[in-house]
């Protein structure tokens, strides 16, 4: 949910490349690479400041994950908003998938599986190294996942190069300008009639519990998540580029899933940006 570490290896072939010390391939359950320990960047002021206790502090992340209790964080919906993202990306995952940040919880072991079994190649990009690592040690040895250690604001991949990429409980997380850049990149890095599925917070129906007593929670401990009750995942979309969004609602609206498709158009513009 944010934006945990292995020996450098060479990537995959015909996979997006950047530097070593930005990107791992696993092979094996369990490893630390020091260039990825050593960090590739700054951690974000934002992260420091208000998901030290839940994402950075090694105790944290040994807290945190564990199913059970990401389950009852999100109400018990867990396994629905899970399986509703899974079979919005599509069951054969073939050619090249990107999920943006982290999840606690089973949700990449089951991604990976889909991917695995279409032949096809997963790339999980985070800020947090200690992230990047807990993942690492929940996937299996010689499954077809990269752990990209970078920003998702700034991604340091081409253009125009997933067929799909899957954001999961992170926009909620940043900041209003962060989350604006986040999504003009994953934007930029999937391929024209490609697919990016969201799913995070909501504004709840009126007669729901949560819109009184969760907003309390939400304004103590996650400060930038109202930010989604009062505008639509669509508003820090950039102004062109993507069709109309499939929206679909859990929980009493508290949870929404977003489903945009990449505009096919391919212009010359759009290359001499960077976005193909």
């Amino acid at each position: 949910m944010t934006d945990t570490f292995m020996p450098a290896l060479m990537p995959r072939a015909g996979a997006p490349t950047t530097g070593s010390s930005q990107i791992q391939q696993r092979r094996g359950s369990r490893r630390v690479a020091a260039d990825v320990a050593r960090g590739t960047g700054e951690i974000p002021d934002y992260l420091r400041r208000y998901y030290w206790w839940t994402y950075i502090h090694p105790r944290a992340v040994k807290f945190f994950e564990r199913q059970w209790l990401v389950n009852a964080i999100l109400w018990g919906n867990y396994p629905r908003l899970r399986d509703a993202a899974l079979a919005s990306l599509g069951d054969a995952l073939s050619g090249t998938t990107l999920q943006v940040a982290c999840a606690y919880g089973d949700l990449t072991t089951r991604l990976t599986r889909r991917v695995a079994a279409a032949n096809g190649t997963l790339d999980v990009v985070d800020v947090l190294p200690i992230q990047l690592q807990n993942l690492g040690n929940k996937l299996p040895p010689g499954d077809p996942v990269r752990l990209l250690a970078m920003n998702a604001a700034d991604l340091k991949l081409p253009g125009c190069s997933y067929d799909r990429a899957l954001v999961f409980f992170l926009l909620h997380e940043q900041p209003a300008a962060v989350r604006r850049r986040t999504l003009q990149e994953v934007l930029r890095v999937v391929k024209p009639g490609g697919r990016i599925v969201i799913v995070d917070y909501a504004l709840p129906r009126w007669w729901h519990p949560a819109r009184y007593v969760w907003r309390m929670v939400l304004a103590a401990l996650e400060p930038f998540a109202l930010d989604l009750w009062r505008n639509d995942i669509a508003a820090w979309m950039p102004t062109a580029g993507w069709r109309p969004a499939q929206v679909r609602r859990f929980f009493g609206g508290l949870y929404e899933m977003t489903t945009f498709t990449r505009d096919d158009a391919v212009t010359a513009k759009s290359v001499a940006d960077g976005r193909c």
